[in-house]
């Protein structure tokens, strides 16, 4: 008997023509916003934003530039929003427009810091795109300027975002329920 996730059918959250709908109209909002620029600065944050940072910039109208960020948050209920850089930009930052690409804002501690961290790389801009934002976690007020989905406080996988590495390869978002099997 196998210990791995269950294989029922997921119940979708978000379809995969949702996402690619939504996305091709952030491109167009964010290409609006940054008609001079001359190359944008698009900033993944590993591993969970992969496949929305492709899609995204495949979309852009504009010449980009990509690079990633990994980081992990530690410290106890009385640190929260601790971070270290487990993978750091490998591009300057200085004087450049630069949209940080997230999957997920909830509690906002490590998006936070990692965003007041690539401040200190002195860019032009500094602005996020989050895939989806859970309102109803925030902690820490995180101003996000381009937003696919609000969605309630529910474990997600799917479209880059996994439970312990599985699921990111669904073209779609699922509630992941606790049974371990995505709804």
């Amino acid at each position: 008997m196998s210990d791995g996730p269950k294989t029922s059918r997921p119940t979708v959250l978000l379809s995969e023509e949702q996402i690619r709908r939504r996305v091709c109209e952030l491109a167009a909002e964010i290409a609006g916003n940054h008609p001079e620029t001359d190359e944008l600065v698009c900033l993944g944050v590993l591993k969970g934003s992969v496949f929305f940072l492709v899609d995204l910039v495949r979309a852009l109208p504009m010449p980009v530039a990509i690079d990633f960020v990994q980081t992990s948050s530690y410290g106890s209920a009385s640190k929260p929003g601790e971070v270290s850089i487990k993978k750091d930009v490998d591009l300057s930052l200085a004087g450049r427009d630069v949209l940080v690409v997230e999957d997920v804002v909830d509690t906002g501690h490590t998006l936070a810091r990692l965003l007041g961290l690539l401040r200190l790389r002195e860019p032009r801009s500094l602005e996020l795109c989050a895939l989806l934002d859970k309102p109803d976690r925030r902690e820490v007020e995180v101003t996000i300027d381009y937003l696919g989905f609000s969605i309630p406080d529910r474990f997600v996988v799917g479209y880059g975002l996994d439970h312990a590495e599985a699921y990111r390869n669904l073209p779609y978002i699922a509630v992941l329920e606790p049974d371990g099997a995505p709804r």
